[in-house]
């Protein structure tokens, strides 16, 4: 099988990583893969770039503006301007020399100046089986990426609360209507990365008639695994005895990732359990200000945008616990990244967490949106007499689960089944 994955980019973004994870353990598997992508960062040579000239690194940039500069005069506000995207700008890849090679095509996130709705008929239209894995909520929704509490998608989009002007219909109507459109009667096998964005779908206009499987996503086990934490915080300059939390996002101030419910629960435990607190002391990975982390009162550690694996692997595993009080997320790989380094996490109950931390066994899944209880779980499992078997909780749910060999036999099978089809 000659097998093709496509991603706006090889390192940049969550799918991303996920999406490039995926090749390399395909790759050790014997599968015949290679990935093509809009912008390409690394060196690797199963990576092709389709901005391979000036001028299409140029047109690329023009799509991406034509993106933004259409949905400018319906945005809410500047914070919902990536938390939608009408998939309208984006380049015809049918034709690519890959894309031709290629037995199945294998999707993944592509919005942002990619390819567009329209782009995706001219693959379909190719009459090779389409695999496409979801990231978000994007595929079904009329723009949006996550939908919050908003259920129209499984009817028609309508009434967009991301839209300054929400209406029956609106923008969100037309897009809806034109993926309608390109999806009907299409040769296209569904992967949700998490079951909970599987039930997602299944309940979808838009994608309901498709076969929808679930499989999540890898991580390679060598890289992200246990280290002796004494020697690493020696490495960082660490206190040794101190019991170190974790927060990290690709952007700290990003307001889905729940930074001021990580910090007021940090206040709840400074006022309620001081002698516990000052015991503790804060990493902190990712774009962030001075300005967010200003009302922390415990120690913080700032280490800014990390882009090096093995060092981003190093400080999961020096630290003693990983706090991720996202609002809504499918299957992050923060999650799974500490968890394979042995380091707890809590979490809020919501997506597909709830399907890497197993409840007071590895983690902690807090009350949706409750600081009170993000702080419970902080407490809960720092303070565990049984400590140590959350860390080995941790790393064997991520081995039975999630580890390259496990993930790539199941892409495997897929591949085989569509292929004989």
């Amino acid at each position: 099988m000659n097998i093709l994955l496509i991603n706006k980019s090889d390192t940049q973004g969550g799918a991303a990583v996920a999406a490039n994870r995926l090749l390399q353990a395909l790759s050790k598997s014997g599968v015949l893969v290679k990935m093509l992508v809009q912008e390409k960062h690394s060196d690797d040579t199963k990576i092709i770039s389709t901005s391979d000239t000036r001028w299409k690194k140029w047109t690329n940039l023009y799509h991406f503006i034509l993106e933004r500069l259409l949905f400018l005069p319906y945005e809410k506000s500047k914070e919902v301007r990536f938390a939608f995207s009408i998939g309208k700008g984006g380049e015809n890849i049918s034709s690519n020399t890959f894309i031709q090679a290629s037995e199945i095509l294998h999707l993944h996130w592509f919005n942002q100046g990619y390819l567009s709705v329209e782009n995706v008929l001219e693959l379909t239209q190719l009459n090779k089986p389409i695999v496409w894995t979801l990231h978000d909520m994007w595929a079904f929704t009329g723009g949006c990426h996550y939908a919050g509490a908003c259920e129209n998608y499984k009817t028609e989009c309508a009434n967009c609360h991301f839209l300054k002007n929400p209406k029956k219909p609106d923008l969100s109507t037309k897009v809806f209507q034109r993926k309608q459109k390109a999806y009907k009667n299409k040769n296209i096998t569904i992967v949700t990365c998490s079951q909970w964005l599987g039930r997602k779908a299944k309940e979808s206009n838009l994608l309901s008639p498709f076969n929808i499987v679930s499989i999540p996503n890898p991580i390679n086990t060598d890289l992200f695994k246990p280290q002796k934490q004494a020697v690493l915080r020696e490495k960082y300059g660490l206190h040794i005895n101190k019991k170190l939390i974790l927060f990290a996002a690709a952007n700290v101030s990003d307001k889905r990732k729940g930074i001021r419910y990580f910090i007021e629960a940090i206040q709840l435990l400074s006022t309620k359990h001081k002698e516990s607190v000052n015991d503790y002391e804060l990493i902190v990975f990712g774009k962030s200000s001075k300005e967010t982390l200003q009302e922390i009162s415990l120690p913080v550690h700032t280490l800014g945008y990390l882009d090096n694996v093995q060092q981003i692997a190093e400080i999961y595993a020096l630290s003693d616990l990983f706090i991720l009080p996202s609002l809504e997320d499918n299957l992050p790989n923060t999650v799974m990244e500490s968890l394979a380094c042995g380091t707890p996490v809590v979490a809020f109950n919501t997506g597909g967490i709830p399907e890497m931390i197993d409840h007071k066994n590895n983690g902690y899944l807090a009350d949706y949106k409750s600081s009170e209880d993000l702080a419970n779980g902080i407490l809960h499992v720092l303070d565990a007499a049984d400590y140590l078997s959350f860390r080995e909780n941790a790393r064997k749910k991520v081995e039975d689960n999630f580890s390259e060999q496990k993930v790539a036999k199941r892409y495997s099978d897929l591949y085989k089944s569509l292929n004989k089809s």
